[in-house]
């Protein structure tokens, strides 16, 4: 039995790395992938902290799961203090304050960014979507826009710069 799942897990790394370099040829030994394509670590959780009663936060853990994220959203009655104890700046605050691989993530990031941001490594604090703009992850509503927003990386110094811009679309 050990020999067969032995086997059977060298045939599936042997497909994988096939497949790969096949890629890798079909598109003239360039490298393409989108943010979408690249996965987010499996073997970390995102832990999310939020109201027991806002359901826009279970909206963006969904989000966050269907791109592949393991999620677990830990209810807490005083999301403020989770806030003020992590050290977020109160301008960057939004409805619900997420941790993944040493990084705050702060509101409704969407999941590509948060992929880039554990993909790029940048020595910064974490990421921030302030307020709850319409159309962001989470705060989607059938027949209306997105207001523009801004993805905010934020340092542990106080330094902040946008780190992704969204535009605003007039229907979704």
């Amino acid at each position: 039995m050990r020999r067969l799942i032995i086997t059977t897990l060298s045939f599936a790394a042997i497909a994988i790395v096939t497949f790969g370099a096949t890629q890798l040829v079909a598109n003239n030994g360039k490298e393409t992938a989108t943010t979408d394509e690249v996965s987010a670590p499996t073997e970390e959780t995102l832990t999310v902290f939020a109201s027991p009663t806002c359901g826009c936060c279970s909206d963006w853990i969904e989000h966050m799961r269907d791109k592949g994220f393991q999620a677990e959203k830990r209810e807490v009655s005083n999301i403020n203090r989770v806030k003020k104890e992590a050290g977020l700046p109160r301008a960057l605050a939004s409805c619900h304050t997420a941790f993944i691989g040493g990084y705050i993530i702060e509101g409704h990031v969407p999941a590509s960014d948060v992929k880039r941001l554990l993909r790029e490594q940048p020595e910064a604090a974490g990421l921030s979507v302030p307020r709850m703009p319409m159309g962001s992850p989470g705060m989607k509503v059938q027949g209306r826009g997105r207001d523009a927003f801004d993805v905010i990386l934020f340092r542990k110094n106080g330094n902040q710069e946008v780190f992704q811009h969204y535009p605003a679309q007039s229907s979704l």
